[in-house]
């Protein structure tokens, strides 16, 4: 069986719903699950009715209604007759939604977040799926919460691995076309959850690894991994083979390639997984399977901006050894700190921090107590993978060095 994903970008409005299908027609759609994420920036658009719904109860109906115009809008230039009957199906989800918000009476933001968010995926493949049928391709809409099971860790939950297997591979018709929801589950008491970052995808590759299948591709707006983002680099080019290790720890230093949670079962299975453009579906994209070296070796850059550099030492000039190391991450870890680099010397340590819940200034606060503090902030971090003696000329003719660490394969720079 193939997996295709199709991300919210891929079908943000009637146009890519179409291309959606012309894509299928292309390239064949027997044995195939399609996975599909909410459409456009609904997601987003969601998140507002949640916040506004805890915040700001005057705009809740307008934002709620601001996302039914945009899915109605679609399924109108989709469907010639506005009789059909996605039209219900649609002001059904909505009419739950609105009940969910007036009968609730939990306080628990995250756990309002899924009930509300999730309708996101729901909306996009009822659309697609009676569209797919309107053009006479049969397809089996499937409900993910109905399969994939997790515990009650809202916006971030667990999978229950062995009941989850079970659903999908007694639940799954392989010889049909199937389309289902990304990104979105339910615990023990059949409350929605949902899978945390990249949640599509990690929904793709667990729908792969518990039917087996043949492979997986991800649908995006770009031509597969690139050596670095075309956002930030004038210059960059196609990797067309990396492997799981590979693309592991491209994600581990920051680049947007694949989320490791992705991969893992991808990679238990040796289930090969491709990235390519949905813009241009017959060209080769990207190829992430086991065993295979970067193709073309060529060095990878990834960027992380509004980072802080901080350097500590000890006040009486001691060596810094394991306890005040030790007492550092706990500090960092309290203070909610991701660390994205660290080095030390006899007398000093530093540390380069994404301070994303704006505590810095308590952090040192804390540190000065203790430590000698020097800060610097809003650096960036580059992160070069199989460097060579040229990759950083670029850098550093625009920015100052600040810090530089390397092994064999990477070249860490801090610069302001």
């Amino acid at each position: 069986m193939k997996i295709f994903k199709f991300g919210g970008t891929s079908i943000k409005d009637s146009s890519g719903v179409k291309n959606l299908i012309s894509i299928l027609i292309e390239l064949g759609f027997k044995q195939t699950l399609i996975v599909v994420s909410a459409m456009g920036k609904t997601t987003n658009a969601l998140e507002i009715v949640v916040n506004n719904y805890f915040e700001n109860k005057d705009e809740l109906q307008y934002s709620i209604n601001e996302v039914f115009k945009f899915h109605n809008e679609i399924v109108l230039n989709l469907f010639l007759n506005d009789n059909h009957e996605i039209f219900n199906e649609i002001r059904e989800i909505f009419e739950n939604l609105r009940d969910f918000l007036k009968r609730n009476k939990s306080p628990n933001y995250s756990f309002v977040y899924d009930q509300v968010v999730s309708q996101g995926e729901l909306l996009s493949t009822k659309i697609i799926s009676a569209y797919l049928n309107y053009k006479n391709i049969k397809a089996i809409w499937i409900d993910s919460r109905e399969l994939i099971k997790t515990n009650s860790n809202y916006r971030d939950a667990s999978l229950n691995w062995d009941l989850t297997q079970k659903n999908i591979s007694q639940k799954i018709d392989n010889k049909n076309l199937n389309i289902t929801q990304g990104y979105i589950a339910s615990n023990e008491n059949s409350f929605n959850t949902t899978l945390g970052r990249e949640g599509s995808d990690y929904s793709a590759a667990i729908y792969a690894y518990c039917l087996n299948a043949e492979s997986v591709t991800i649908w995006k707006d770009v031509p597969g991994v690139l050596n670095a983002d075309p956002r930030v680099f004038k210059k960059t080019q196609l990797l067309e083979n990396i492997s799981y290790t590979e693309a592991i720890e491209l994600a581990f230093y920051g680049a947007s390639v694949i989320h490791p949670k992705t991969l893992q079962p991808l990679q238990k299975k040796e289930i090969p997984l491709y990235v390519k453009s949905f813009l241009d579906p017959n060209s080769k994209g990207t190829s992430i399977s086991r065993g295979v070296k970067i193709k073309p070796e060529i060095p990878c850059f990834i960027v992380k901006r509004n980072l802080n550099l901080l350097k500590l030492s000890s006040l009486d000039f001691s060596f810094i050894v394991e306890e005040n190391i030790s007492e550092i991450f706990q500090i960092l870890h309290e203070n909610k700190m991701k660390v994205d680099l660290i080095q030390n010397s006899a007398i000093s340590f530093s540390v380069c921090i994404n301070d994303k819940y704006n505590r810095l200034k308590e952090l040192l606060s804390i540190l000065k107590a203790t430590f000698k503090v020097e800060c610097v902030e809003d650096v960036s971090l580059f992160t070069i993978r199989h460097f060579n003696e040229n990759s950083s000329n670029e850098i550093l003719k625009k920015n100052q060095l600040l810090l530089e660490q390397r092994t064999n394969e990477i070249l860490q720079l801090v610069v302001k």
